[in-house]
Formats: structure tokens, sequence, C-alpha cells
């Protein structure tokens, strides 16, 4: 009973923290902030952890999982390989098109834990996203699905801050992913017989 009440309490915390990063982003996440959004006080959200660090990394990491839970939904939507490769990827950039903040927040968490030297914390949510991608390229007909996922990620990340400054059309962008799987493929399988 009281390790679910605790269990409770934790999880009001991470909620409001989570709606405090969602709506005023890195630096208003502060204790007293969280302990407004939430049923708690102040107090009680340093009680129930140890800083606010850890109330934001743990929140971060819901944000991720929540995402990741997104982005599978939209592969599901589709049977051919390519196809939910793309509905991956459209629906990763259409959650930062419809949510510019969260961008903003994205990389200012990144920054954060580089600077605390807990970087460890954003490797992991990486590392998700890799791994979805992972499972997608490895449907493909190509010969290094690891490669073509972490070029991706890459494409991905440097392509939700190019869509917040100067937005290309979707159709530019599939062709952008088309380009970078195709050029990371390696050979063909027509090619290898030969």
């Amino acid at each position: 009973m009281i390790e679910a009440n605790r269990r409770g309490k934790r999880e009001q915390i991470i909620d409001a923290a989570k709606q405090v990063l969602a709506r005023d982003g890195l630096a208003a996440c502060t204790a007293r902030a969280v302990a407004d959004a939430s049923p708690l006080s102040k107090s009680a959200v340093h009680y129930y952890f140890d800083d606010i660090h850890q109330i934001v990394d743990i929140a971060m990491r819901e944000h991720v999982a929540a995402m990741l839970a997104e982005l599978r939904r939209a592969a599901d939507g589709q049977d051919d390989p390519a196809e939910k490769l793309w509905a991956v990827v459209h629906a990763y950039l259409a959650t930062f098109a419809a949510q510019p903040d969260a961008a903003f927040l994205w990389f200012e968490y990144w920054i954060d834990t580089s600077r605390r030297q807990s970087a460890d914390t954003t490797a992991a949510t990486l590392e998700d996203v890799r791994a979805l991608l992972g499972e997608l390229t490895a449907r493909l007909p190509v010969d290094d699905p690891a490669g073509i996922a972490n070029a991706l990620l890459s494409w991905l990340l440097g392509t939700v801050v190019q869509q917040q400054i100067r937005p290309q059309p979707v159709t530019r962008l599939r062709q952008e992913l088309d380009s970078i799987v195709e050029k990371h493929a390696g050979p063909s399988r027509s090619e290898q017989q030969r």
C-alpha cells in the first residue's frame, strides 16, 4: 500500500513535469513549477526525487516513449517496408512541425545533459529512435540496414532544425529519404550476383 502510494505520487510529479516541459520549456521546469502543476507541494517534490534533473530525465524519457508509440502506430498502418519507413519519418517530422517548441526543448535538453555530464540519458533516447529505424530498414532489400538507420537518424535531427528555419515540402523530404536509403544500400542484389 505504501509503495503504491509512493509510486502514485512520483507519477503525479512526472506528469506535472511533462506538462511544464511541453508548455514552458526546460528552463521553466523547476521544483516550484512542477509543484504548482501538480496537487503536491514543493517539499513533496523534493521528498520523492533527489533533484529536478532526475524528474526532467524521467519526464523526457516518457515523452520519447510516447512519441515512439505514435511512430510505431504510423508504421503499423502500412504493409510495404518502404512505406512503413516513410510513415515513421513523416510522423516524426510532423510531430515537431505541429509542436515547434518541442524541437527546441529536445535540443535544450541534449545541451543540458551534456553540460551536466549526463549525456547517457539522451543517448538512450537517441538509441530508441535508432533501434526503431533499424527495425524498419532491416525489412528493406538493403545490405546495411544499421548504416542506413544511423544515416537516417542524423538526417532526421538535421531536418528537424531545417524545418524550423526553412521548411521543405513533404515531397522533397520523401526524395531525400529515398536518396539516403539508395546511397547507403550498397550494391544491389543483382549487381552482387554478377
